[in-house]
């Protein structure tokens, strides 16, 4: 009697785990793609994200002065058809592989908190598709989940709400004599009231996170104007306006729903008169 094979083990899920999670509980590789961002997997495992909020890892080496301009662009050119950047850099001497994996994996974080970030749109799938970095470690999904998870809580316990990452910057006139971290006085320099976060980590080669949670710290610290709210809708014709003793009494749609119990007790007595 031949012997048959065991069937493949499938790992047990929560009923609501997330579509990164079955894929690599599949094993799947491919490319998992948001509205806000990109995850690339390799047999299950995040080997590579990119996000149009977050800087690349050409902007990262090049921008944060690891690398001449050059010198990617001719890596980029004579990557070959597979376009394996990151090993040609390091194959010619420009970056060893200790550097190019640290670049790897802040480009990675960085732009899985937005690839990752609640509300990011549809979510799709396509098999077989890769990057053109090269050779890279890749990440348990699971992890780069937790990451990304930790440091939305992070920013959201420096500074509440999501308006602040997108807004420009507005400098604030410091107190006398106050001194600032050098980090946050780059970001001050260039806070010109029109370059929003993502704009200065792309001119300061520097990690969109980092940039964002030390724009919260300015904004507790005073040092910028925080975002302001956006005015109030005006008041549709024939309703009245929300502050007027009107809308107070009655709602701003005029109508109020009636109080059941004070009816009843009215019906009840009206019935044993």
């Amino acid at each position: 009697m031949n012997a048959t094979a065991p069937p493949p083990v499938q790992t047990a899920l929560p009923a609501r785990c997330s579509t990164l999670q079955r894929l690599a509980a599949e094993g799947a590789t491919g490319a998992l793609l948001r509205d806000t961002g990109t995850l690339y997997l390799t047999e299950g495992r995040v080997s590579h994200a990119e996000s149009a909020s977050a800087p690349g890892v050409d902007v990262l080496l090049v921008a944060g002065g690891r690398l001449p301009r050059a010198v990617w662009d001719e890596a980029a050119g004579r990557a070959g058809p597979r376009r394996q950047v990151g090993s040609h850099l390091v194959a010619e001497g420009h970056l060893t592989p200790g550097e190019l994996e640290i670049c790897l994996l802040t480009a990675l974080y960085d732009a899985a908190l937005f690839a990752l970030a609640p509300g990011g749109g549809p979510t799709r799938f396509r098999r077989g598709v890769g990057h053109g970095i090269g050779a890279v470690r890749p990440v348990p999904a699971a992890a780069v989940e937790r990451e990304a998870r930790r440091r939305r809580r992070l920013l959201d316990s420096a500074w509440p709400g999501p308006a602040i990452d997108t807004a420009p910057l507005v400098r604030r006139p410091g107190p006398p004599g106050g001194s600032v971290p050098r980090r946050q006085r780059a970001l001050l320099d260039l806070a010109d009231g029109r370059r929003t976060p993502g704009e200065l980590s792309r001119l300061l080669g520097r990690p969109v996170f980092h940039v964002l949670l030390e724009v919260r710290r300015l904004a507790v610290a005073g040092l910028i104007d925080p975002p302001r709210p956006p005015p109030p809708e005006p008041d549709a014709p024939g309703v009245p306006p929300r502050d007027s003793p009107v809308a107070r009494s009655f709602g701003t749609d005029g109508f109020t729903p009636p109080d059941v119990a004070l009816l009843r007790r009215v019906r009840d007595a009206l019935e044993a008169l």
